[in-house]
């Protein structure tokens, strides 16, 4: 059956729907599409070109009949002359559907779930074309294509062409009215006929490798470096990839589960031959929680494709940029720190009686991300936090060695515990030196003695001493993952207990916990604590965490990694301490992010994050900020609040392109507000977040 067109053009929107009747072709001058992109329409497809890069373009040809390929040519332009980079592919996904833990702990901020041993079913996404419609949102293009469904979901078919890069997004997004679902996808790019003659990507040790398909097998699972994926024909290539850490939801450990595929018959869901990404249904088999999908909201399955002409290296190379190639980009003025790592190298290797490696795979990875400063979460239930106390000091001993041999001018390894005494829920110490100091102490103990060969120990028995210690060392402690895991309710419960109240307790860490596709930025729960605890009053911070335990080269080590950018002029040494590490935590003059999207600068009427200002009479206040970004912008928020609600301004941004540096600034009437931050994410939902600035 030939479908035919007919077209109605509205508020900027090119609408299509399909009829048995002839077809009926109008105009209208009221669609404006992005600067550079044109739509045609036949009776049989329709064809959107955009602006690729410099003297290039990019173009989709859509195929509009039910039984053919969606995709009927994928291409990309130099100088005028197209080549067909891939052809004949429909884009595929296979949701899994599963059951979320509601009642046993803290409703959809659950992280101690086991989501794939419930029962749990996978289905092929269906798509009918029933209709289309483009538009345009600032320097983007959306052509949505309804009637995408699977059993208790439904929703539309969205592609988004980004001007200025050979980039588009593919997504089903769909709905479920059923409570309690979790749900993961996998997706790709499937021809009935093998669409490329060769499949590429990096190993994990970052070496290209091309495997020969002359041969097409069966679908297969591959563990790559930088989660992608690449189909080429000759020169010709395209990337597919997911959002660098959208597509993660949380786990303990960052193992790399074989996040692409190629091949045919992929589980035996979709026939044909295809290339995409993947989900391990079991992640890490310890909690695997999957991605929340509370009813009514949009699930954005999805994934990215960049195209290029110049072959796979050279494509990859593309993608790695949008990630500073899975590290964190060096700021001027500031020095990266990431903290809360379990990698326990202390027991389990110096006082396991195991080779000592002159330099471990766990700092040589943690260099390769281009992190300066890390804190670490050692002894996390492995150790002898409350004595004996000649065990205690011995491996505090070891832990404050092996950290002064592994720092060096660049790179400061930094001690530190997750100790779950006194307090309540889970939380962080960090000193700026060593200390010593033993998590219990009996009737008649001191808090504090001299012990040959340590030094001054303390014995901490309550949540007093340990407020004492940490004025007296000049410390810090914050909520470790508030809210969830083993913080479930904290810090609220303690919010007026004096160690909270204290300067010594910073606030809380941030991490992308739970994970929720309908989200337009990562970590809603710690962003929202971040502002009762600012209209609480009490200038709390919010540094970021990576909570994690294993780590190696092999591991997908950039999805599961945030980094707060310090402003330190330079970097402290081990020997000296690192009281102005700590200085600048107290202080909020650091931002956090993602690493996609940098804030360079966040300011109120000239004043940075951690200050508190008077505000004038009129309450007009100039909110600037200096943001660096690689994925094409989404919004900035800029987040107020007068101590009992929070207000929101969103500046839409989806006027950027890829790769750029701009100052904004809006003036807004702060009159009766007490502080503000800001947030800037990205269309790939990364993202960074400010500390605070205080009015008054």
């Amino acid at each position: 059956m030939i479908h035919q067109l007919k077209h109605l053009v509205l508020f900027g929107l090119l609408s299509l729907t399909f009829f048995k009747s002839e077809a009926q072709v109008a105009s209208d001058k009221n669609f404006k599409p992005a600067a550079g992109v044109s739509v045609k329409v036949n009776t049989s497809n329709v064809t959107v070109t955009w602006p690729a890069g410099t003297n290039s373009n990019g173009r989709l040809i859509l195929n509009l009949k039910n039984d053919e390929p969606l995709f009927s040519s994928v291409q990309l332009s130099k100088a005028g002359v197209y080549k067909s980079v891939i052809e004949n592919v429909d884009p595929q996904f296979i949701l899994t559907e599963g059951k979320r833990d509601l009642v046993s702990q803290n409703g959809w901020n659950i992280f101690f779930d086991k989501v794939p041993l419930k029962p749990h079913h996978s289905y092929k996404v269906g798509f009918h074309k029933k209709s289309i419609s483009v538009s345009s949102k600032g320097t983007r293009t959306i052509i949505t294509l309804p009637r995408v469904e699977a059993p208790n979901f439904k929703g539309d078919l969205e592609l988004t062409l980004y001007n200025g890069q050979p980039l588009f997004n593919v997504a089903a997004v769909v709905s479920t009215q059923i409570d309690s679902t979790a749900i993961l996808y996998d997706a790709g790019l499937v021809a009935k006929a093998q669409p490329v003659k060769a499949i590429s990507y990096s190993d994990v040790y970052e070496h290209l490798q091309i495997d020969d398909i002359s041969k097409p097998d069966t679908a297969k699972n591959l563990a790559v470096k930088y989660r992608t994926i690449i189909g080429t024909n000759d020169k010709a290539g395209i990337a597919v990839f997911p959002a660098p850490h959208q597509y993660f939801y949380p786990l303990d450990e960052a193992f790399n589960l074989k996040f692409v595929w190629y091949g045919n018959n992929y589980r035996d869901l979709l026939p044909g031959f295809g290339l995409g990404i993947r989900q391990e249904l079991q992640g890490d088999k310890r909690f695997v929680p999957w991605f929340n999908a509370p009813p009514g909201t949009k699930q954005r399955l999805n994934f990215f494709c960049l195209l290029g002409t110049d072959g796979a290296d050279n494509l990859l190379s593309k993608v790695k940029q949008f990630t500073h190639d899975d590290s964190y980009k060096p700021l001027p003025g500031y020095k990266t720190m990431a903290s809360h790592f379990h990698n326990e190298f202390i027991m389990s290797v110096v006082l396991a009686g195991n080779p000592v490696p002159d330099s471990p795979s766990f700092v040589k990875v943690l260099k390769r991300q281009g992190i300066n400063i890390v804190h670490l979460a050692e002894f996390h239930y492995t150790a002898h936090p409350k004595g004996p106390d000649e065990q205690r000091l011995k491996e505090l001993k070891a832990l404050f060695d092996q950290c002064s041999r592994l720092s060096d001018r660049n790179f400061l390894l930094l001690p530190g515990e997750e100790p779950n005494e006194f307090f309540g829920g889970h939380w962080l110490a960090f000193f700026p030196k060593p200390v010593y100091w033993i998590m219990s102490r009996k009737a008649g103990t001191p808090f504090e003695s001299n012990t040959p060969g340590f030094g001054k120990v303390y014995h901490i028995g309550d949540k007093t001493d340990m407020l004492n210690l940490l004025k007296a060392e000049n410390g810090l402690a914050w909520t470790a993952h508030a809210r969830t895991k083993g913080s479930t309710g904290f810090p609220d419960a303690y919010k007026k207990e004096d160690f909270y109240l204290s300067d010594r307790f910073l606030g809380a860490a941030w991490k992308a916990l739970p994970a929720d596709l309908s989200e337009p930025r990562l970590g809603k729960r710690v962003l929202d604590l971040m502002d009762d605890m600012n209209n609480w009053g009490l200038k709390k911070k919010v540094l970021s965490e990576a909570d994690l335990f294993t780590i190696e080269p092999e591991n997908e080590m950039y999805a599961h990694l945030n980094v707060n950018y310090l402003k330190l002029a330079k970097q402290p040494e081990y020997k000296n301490g690192w009281q102005p590490v700590l200085d600048v935590l107290e202080q909020g003059k650091f931002f956090s992010t993602t690493g996609e999207v940098l804030i360079e600068d966040f300011t109120v009427n000239g004043h940075s994050s951690g200050q508190t200002i008077a505000i004038p009479a009129d309450g007009k206040c100039t909110i600037s900020f200096k943001t660096n970004w690689t994925f094409p912008l989404n919004f900035a928020e800029i987040i107020s609040g007068d101590g009992k609600k929070v207000y929101r301004e969103r500046i839409d941004l989806t006027s950027t392109q890829a790769f750029g540096t701009k100052t904004f600034s809006k003036v807004l009437n702060m009159k009766g507000r007490k502080w503000a931050r800001l947030e800037v994410w990205d269309t790939a939902v990364d993202g960074a977040y400010t500390q605070t600035v205080w009015l008054k």
